[in-house]
């Protein structure tokens, strides 16, 4: 029996002390991509550059989704490209809980009272509260669209309206159909003073 234990013993430290080293490289990969990621969706997430979304405080799943499309070749984001095509799964997963974890700050657009105020009432009708939730926090494959850029939504809402995205969920499509350009700029400013 002590024969046992005595090569059981270090065997299992070194199992353990390799398993660490491992979890050990995979956070450095983890902490890496995030620096990576960084240079344009901020250093907490919270984006300052016109026209690039805010990831912090996206439910992770919608991180993950899109990430997966992108690095699939479903949805086609050129500056994201090189970035998502060699990320395995197990990355994947992390960057989104990683995001999913950060606070969501306003991005310091001005906001036009008149337009979000309208845009409450656009957004009542549309019925974004359903799949975005009453306070636009998002959920599941949902984004949150809370605190986003102005800059960032008004684009991707015409996107939506005007040639639906591959891989993109078809009742988003629906629900903005036939909008105009004032009640999308009015659903962006909306969404960005919650």
């Amino acid at each position: 029996m002590n024969r046992i234990t005595s090569t059981w013993r270090p065997r299992a430290f070194g199992l353990a002390a390799a398993l660490a080293l491992a979890a050990t490289a995979q956070a450095a990969t983890l902490a890496e991509r995030v620096a990576l990621c960084a240079g344009c969706h901020g250093d907490d997430g919270n984006s300052k550059i016109e026209k690039i979304p805010s990831l912090a405080g996206q439910p992770a799943f919608s991180v993950l989704n899109s990430l997966f499309l992108m690095r699939e070749g479903v949805r086609k984001v050129d500056a994201m490209a090189s970035f998502v095509k060699d990320l395995t799964d197990e990355e994947l997963d992390g960057l989104s809980k990683h995001y999913a974890a950060l606070p969501a700050k306003p991005s310091g657009e001005k906001i036009d009272a008149a337009l979000a105020q309208k845009g409450a009432a656009v957004a009542a009708q549309r019925g974004c509260v359903s799949c975005h939730l009453p306070d636009l926090a998002g959920q599941d494959q949902m984004p949150r669209l809370a605190r986003q850029r102005i800059d960032y939504l008004i684009p991707t809402l015409k996107s939506y309206r005007d040639a639906p995205r591959p891989g993109a969920d078809t009742a988003m499509s629906a629900a903005i159909a036939g909008a105009s350009d004032d009640d999308i700029a009015a659903l962006a400013n909306f969404a960005a003073s919650k």
